[in-house]
């Protein structure tokens, strides 16, 4: 059915002088919007991340417009160049080499530029490697009921792969981060030594494309799938499950005091609570509890 059908798209509002946030197929062209389609088809240029790699997608879906390089390295020059643009009333789209812009990608700079100079700035939603894994995660996000952060891409230095590795060892929420193929081995590796036994961890790769690959399991039996697994090529997205409170070990109520009593002086009762959920693994209700008995106990004083 050709796009020109869809009549229900002619009828969307789409404001001049205004800067389109277009996600683009992480893999599979089938996952291109059909809103994405009519905006692309109706903006008066297009700025992308990599001109040679966008040319490919524009191509196979006849859309043949101005377009303009804007990457990490001249984002800021050229978020300059779309402002003048949009103040002669025109359309941009901004479109990363896949996926949604700023998630990992450039695009927040633009974004920044374009609203501190008065423009509107539409998002045009798609495909999200991160939502798509979170999405067929199962068990890995049931303990964080939800919650997650996102970490980018894994770090190169030592030091911060440290500070990172501990963040998401004392976390109760999922952590979620990219790896390059060549890397992979080697952060899953530390992932099983750092990690509990227990932790569940979720493995994709290719995800969307023809080799795509979704696996779940405990942090002690990475080493045993990296053995066997027939290929580590590709773009790798790992789920790691927040860490699960574990009332056997948790501490006792007066050395929590002892915490939140050091805390309360330059916190509020929420974000005390906020900071023991986080760094001791009490559920949200028992640390909101320590937090008003120090606040309390502190009025007493």
């Amino acid at each position: 059915m050709e796009l020109s059908s869809f009549d229900f798209l002619k009828q969307q509002d789409l404001p001049a002088g205004a800067l389109y946030m277009v996600a683009t197929p992480i893999g599979n062209l089938g996952d291109i919007t059909l809103r994405a389609l009519h905006v692309l088809n109706s903006v008066d240029g297009i700025a992308c991340e990599d001109t040679r790699h966008s040319a490919p997608l524009l191509q196979h879906f006849g859309i043949h417009k101005k377009c303009v390089a804007l990457h990490e390295h001249n984002e800021i020059t050229g978020s300059q160049t779309i402002i003048e643009h949009l103040a002669h009333n025109e359309r941009w789209a901004y479109i990363s080499d896949a996926g949604t812009p700023g998630v990992s990608d450039p695009g927040a700079r633009l974004v920044s530029a374009v609203q501190k100079a008065g423009f509107r700035v539409i998002p045009i939603p798609g495909a999200s490697a991160v939502l798509s894994a979170i999405s067929a995660s199962g068990s890995v996000m049931l303990p964080s009921e939800g919650r997650f952060q996102f970490l980018g891409f894994w770090p190169n230095k030592a030091k911060e792969r440290g500070i990172l590795i501990q963040d998401i060892r004392n976390n109760s929420k999922t952590s979620i981060f990219f790896e390059s193929p060549h890397q992979i081995r080697d952060t899953l590796i530390t992932l099983s030594k750092e990690l509990e036994p227990g932790r569940q961890v979720l493995i994709g790769r290719e995800l969307t494309k023809k080799f795509e690959q979704l696996v779940t399991l405990d942090a002690i039996k990475i080493p045993e799938w990296l053995d066997g697994a027939e290929s580590l090529r590709g773009e790798f997205i790992i789920l790691v499950a927040g860490r699960q409170a574990n009332t056997d070990q948790a501490p006792e109520h007066s050395a929590l005091l002892l915490w939140a009593n050091a805390l309360s002086p330059y916190l509020g009762s929420k974000e005390i609570a906020a900071v023991l959920a986080q760094t001791l693994g009490l559920s949200k209700k028992e640390a909101y509890q320590v937090a008003l008995d120090a606040k309390d106990q502190n009025g007493r004083k």
